[in-house]
């Protein structure tokens, strides 16, 4: 699908979709349970209906309800020989499932699409492989064979915060206490707070363990049972959010409800980050309201907060000066190469961007309008649309489907804000 957007400042409210992060971990805990769980969850996803798929292939009951979704627990004694686990272009259902298959049934197949086959899991694989599980290839499609035993495993900590939470979740399931040991520094250490707060929510005894910094070094889990808590919410979406946020900052007043101040989502940052590039940003209970301000540039370690490139990259050329953005290097693995697609999308519309190995530079330019890529990455789709209201002429977005990913209600809700958006 491709669309024409037609410049126009955005205002108004719009509620936060569901967290991503939240629900592929919560879905997943809810499956694992010794009771039903209802779970309410505004909206869904190509990436949730992925690890839903995953669940489902497992024995997992997930019925529709008004609020949400009923999951009724994987009963371990009835798992289908070797399930077939269709992970399609999510990366985080990949990762948690492998671990998580590998430690209920013996054998499991997985297979996906788009550049999922190409994303790394090779240091995943061989770790499980030490502790019982052999596997057919290092990259999809690829088959589990073997059942994962209690101990102590290793993982680097500055690949994908998604191996931990893979094997924190899967960890909990074994006979018998297991420790995860950091090999290097934590990145992106809020989703593994994220994990670590739904498994508190479902009695799993996970204990961290700390230097003398307070940075997280490993995790201790003991043997125990996921326990229902009957009834549970996903939160709002700050990473989604996010781009709503910056269209207050670039244009009228926009407000997003539905967003938890306290949540462990690491992207709520976007709120220090646009006050850092001069907007006004007002946390209220329940709803963040981001207005314009005279934007600057400035320095951003971007590793914390990976999903927030593209739109921060928007946000900088519409700033005077430059920034740059560092520390990202891992941002060339995600759903397309971030920083070279980010870098592209600045040029198309007519910015100033310089693309480093672990780097983005961007200049404070009027943007003119223009073609651009949406890279089959839905937060470069989100991004481009942002940044159409602030063109001086049109933009034309090509495989703007992507939003389904995470957000398929985007372009809706971009129109509630006063967007003009036409397909193609």
């Amino acid at each position: 699908m491709n669309v024409r957007i037609f410049p126009r400042p955005l205002s108004g409210t719009v509620m936060a979709p569901a967290s991503k992060s939240e629900a592929h971990r919560l879905l997943i805990c809810a499956a694992l349970a010794d009771h039903p769980t209802r779970v309410h969850l505004n909206t869904s996803s190509e990436d949730i209906e992925a690890t839903l798929g995953c669940l489902r292939a497992l024995g997992a009951g997930i019925e529709q309800i008004d609020e949400g979704l009923e999951i009724t627990p994987i009963d371990i004694q009835n798992i289908p020989d070797n399930p077939l686990l269709d992970c399609h272009e999510s990366g985080s259902t990949l990762r948690f499932m492998l671990p998580v298959a590998a430690a209920l049934c013996g054998r499991a197949s997985f297979t996906g699409s788009g550049r999922l086959p190409d994303r790394p899991i090779g240091e995943l694989l061989e770790e499980m492989g030490r502790h019982g599980v052999r596997s057919s290839s290092n990259n999809l499609p690829l088959e589990i064979d073997g059942r994962l035993s209690p101990g102590d495993y290793c993982l680097p900590g500055n690949v994908s915060s998604q191996y931990i939470t893979g094997l924190l979740m899967a960890l909990a399931l074994l006979d018998g206490d297991s420790r995860l040991t950091l090999t290097s520094p934590l990145q992106s250490a809020a989703y593994v707070d994220i994990t670590l707060a739904a498994l508190a929510r479902f009695k799993i005894n996970c204990k961290v363990r700390s230097d003398a910094q307070g940075h997280p070094i490993g995790y201790e889990v003991l043997k125990s049972s996921f326990h229902s808590p009957g009834t549970m919410a996903v939160g709002g979406d700050w990473s989604n959010a996010a781009f709503f946020l910056a269209a207050g900052a670039l244009g009228d007043s926009v407000s997003v409800t539905g967003l938890d101040t306290d949540s462990p989502q690491g992207d709520k940052k976007i709120v220090e980050l646009l006050r850092g590039f001069g907007a006004k940003v007002d946390v209220r209970e329940n709803e963040v309201v981001a207005s314009p301000g005279v934007l600057h540039a400035q320095s951003i370690d971007i590793d914390p907060t990976p999903d927030l490139l593209p739109i921060l990259a928007v946000i900088a050329s519409c700033s005077d000066g430059v920034t740059t953005f560092f520390n990202g290097a891992r941002l060339r693995l995600k759903e397309s190469d971030r920083i070279a697609a980010s870098a592209a999308m600045i040029r198309a519309l007519g910015g100033t961007v310089q693309e480093l190995s672990d780097k983005l530079i961007v200049t404070g330019t009027p943007l003119s309008g223009g073609e651009a890529d949406g890279f089959h990455d839905h937060r470069i789709v989100m991004a481009v649309s942002i940044a159409a209201a602030r063109c001086s002429s049109n933009v034309i977005i090509r495989g703007a489907e992507a939003v389904n990913k995470s957000y398929p209600d985007f372009f809706k809700d971009y129109g509630t804000l006063g967007g003009e958006v036409h397909v193609l």
